[in-house]
């Protein structure tokens, strides 16, 4: 295409500078799953082995698709409705799930936002809230439920979400949660009020600023006993489970995800960009930044998770060496955590039936590193745990949720744009609605619909959400978007595109994975994922009280009513790909055989509409 189609129809709006624009991609690009999904996959699929599959999952899909994006949102100066309806009116449907999925995603992501902002506020505390139990009613003794449990998952559990043991019993409002998410959700109109224009201003402390936290956090954590163990148990690479499919696939859809691929809050961040510019770069430089910093962020992580397995590996031995120490009447500080060992060995072989008597307690510092904690598991649960045992644990606790913020924060910019562009571009709203106004609407309906995690089981839905909206929809979109672009807009058209935008054209490691490498990969992870989830119903982890073997959470299958919900948020983003193909169809069939019943011989349009019909394509 020699010219952009909407070039001068429309005066678009633009980044002030190039700084705003890589922020605002990377700011959306990287986010909470960076911090808290990546390093779980580490610690479950045999620490840097996991890398191994990451980083070829990156190379041969993550790249390609995000380039695609960036490349396409560029050239056409367009949003994601407007891109593929250019390309193909067949195609309409893909920008509308977009939109859909978008939407749902930020219901559920401001969510974690306002428990952030929660826990925020609970850090000025001294001490942190979570750091014991409070007294039961009759200030007689410690709550029974936080005994059996711990402070942490108590304050998270009924303190924060005051979870409910079924996601069939609704619960109330907590009036809390309704104060913090619409606090986060005012934090985000404040910041789009004027559209990029405000946002290009706020990236540039909400996408630098979990660096430095990281990087301070980084120092700290490798100062802490363990640290080493931590970092020890990620860099290890366990090469038997690459053997495992379920690795691979798990890889691929993580980077899939990390990326915000199919949001379409990238297409519409690249479109306020001139018409040249180098977009390959900049897909390289927010690819990499991203998975740089997932692997960046797992390093402090881990450093602390060691220290938390490490002090509770401890604590494990000194228990055991106080029982040891009682029953054969050993003199105090004979037997220390560092000749345990020893001293076990010694009783075990001339006492054997008595020490096994004791029940000691089995401490492997593995077995501790294992015990693996991912998303609001890991933020609100296992790393508070860790900062309660660090000096100066206000100070930390306050950094992380400030971290947790900026990045949730600055991927709900591209959301949010994911959003307002679209529709704007769909002519949902009369163009002399104000932009603050609009915004202001979304985000009101947002924080009425978003009630619903504010429930007793509010923790329930985001994790239904946050498992089945942010999957099959996401691989079915990425899907359509490279095979209108690579198959209806054309493989020669796209070249041609690029270098005009860039100079020169794609080389041949594009093209493959455009033409054959990455839509056999997006088959790939959507068939297995869907064989992967059909073996077994979905079933979902309960904080029930009362459950014989609590504090583990009780395992229960999801309601039939609730499953039918699941399958909605699956399939409902989804069916504007063929309900628009559908009506395109038969609106072009209609028009033909319109045009042909009304063909005069006698009038001059005969001949227009018939050169018309017969014109070649450009």
């Amino acid at each position: 295409m020699g010219e952009s189609k909407e070039s001068g129809a429309e005066e678009r709006p633009k980044w002030d500078n190039k700084v705003q624009y890589m922020l605002t991609s990377i700011g959306f690009a990287v986010g909470l799953g960076n911090v808290w999904r990546f390093p779980y996959l580490c610690q479950i699929y045999g620490g840097g082995a996991f890398i191994i599959p990451y980083l070829i999952a990156l190379a041969f899909e993550g790249l390609p698709l995000l380039y695609l994006e960036l490349a396409i949102g560029q050239r056409l100066r367009m949003s994601s409705v407007g891109v593929w309806r250019s390309i193909s009116p067949l195609l309409g449907g893909v920008g509308i799930s977009s939109m859909i999925v978008s939407f749902l995603v930020s219901l559920y992501y401001n969510t974690i936002v306002a428990w952030v902002l929660w826990y925020f506020f609970h850090s000025f505390q001294e001490p942190l809230p979570w750091s014991q139990c409070p007294l039961n009613e009759n200030k007689t003794g410690y709550n029974i439920e936080c005994e059996k449990s711990t402070a942490v998952n108590y304050f998270w559990y009924r303190e924060t979400l005051n979870i409910t043991p079924d996601v069939g019993i609704s619960g109330s409002l907590q009036w809390w949660n309704v104060v913090c998410l619409v606090s986060a959700w005012s934090v985000v109109y404040i910041c789009f009020i004027k559209g990029i224009d405000s946002i290009g201003k706020a990236v540039y402390f909400t996408a630098t600023f979990p660096y430095l936290v990281l990087t301070i956090f980084l120092i700290r954590a490798l100062t802490l006993p363990g640290a080493t163990d931590g970092l020890v148990y990620l860099f290890t690479p366990d090469w038997e489970i690459l053997k495992n499919p379920k690795v691979w696939l798990d890889a691929a859809t993580q980077i899939f995800f990390s990326l915000s691929i199919a949001f379409g809050g990238l297409i519409a961040f690249s479109s306020y960009n001139p018409e040249k510019n180098n977009c390959e770069r900049d897909a390289l430089v927010v690819g990499i930044t991203n998975s740089a910093t997932s692997i960046y962020g797992s390093i402090p992580i881990f450093a602390i998770l060691g220290f938390k397995a490490k002090t509770a590996f401890n604590n494990c031995l000194e228990d055991n060496i106080l029982t040891l120490t009682n029953y054969f009447n050993i003199a105090d500080q004979n037997m220390t955590v560092e000749n345990y060992d020893q001293w076990f060995d010694h009783f075990n072989t001339t006492y054997p039936g008595e020490v096994s008597a004791l029940s000691l307690r089995d401490c492997d510092l593995k077995n501790f590193l294992d015990q693996s904690a991912s998303g609001t598991g890991l933020a609100f649960i296992v790393f508070t745990e860790a900062v309660l045992e660090m000096p100066g644990s206000q100070v930390w606790a306050i950094l992380f949720f400030i971290m947790l913020f900026t990045l949730g924060l600055s991927s709900m910019f591209g959301n949010i744009e994911g959003i307002l562009t679209p529709m704007r571009e769909l002519k949902l709203v009369p163009k002399w609605v104000p932009h603050e106004v609009l915004t202001g609407a979304v985000c009101l309906v947002s924080v009425l619909i978003g009630l619903i995690f504010t429930l007793g089981s509010g923790n329930y839905w985001v994790e239904i959400f946050n498992s089945y909206v942010g999957s099959i929809p996401f691989l079915v979109i990425a899907f359509f978007e490279i095979v209108g672009v690579i198959y209806i807009h054309g493989m020669k058209r796209f070249s041609e595109d690029i270098e005009f935008m860039t100079g020169r054209k794609p080389n041949i490691y594009w093209k493959a994975c455009w033409m054959v490498i990455s839509p056999i990969m997006l088959l790939v992870v959507f068939v297995s994922y869907v064989v992967i989830q059909a073996q077994t119903y979905p079933t979902y982890p309960a904080w029930n009280p009362d459950y014989e073997s609590f504090p583990e959470t009780e395992m229960k299958p999801y309601p039939d009513w609730v499953f039918a919900i699941i399958v909605i948020l699956i399939v409902a983003p989804l069916v504007s790909i063929p309900l628009v193909a559908v009506y395109n169809l038969i609106r072009r069939g209609l028009k033909k055989s319109s045009d042909k019943g009304s063909l005069n011989p006698y009038k001059n349009e005969a001949f227009e509409i018939e050169t018309h019909e017969v014109k070649p394509r450009d």
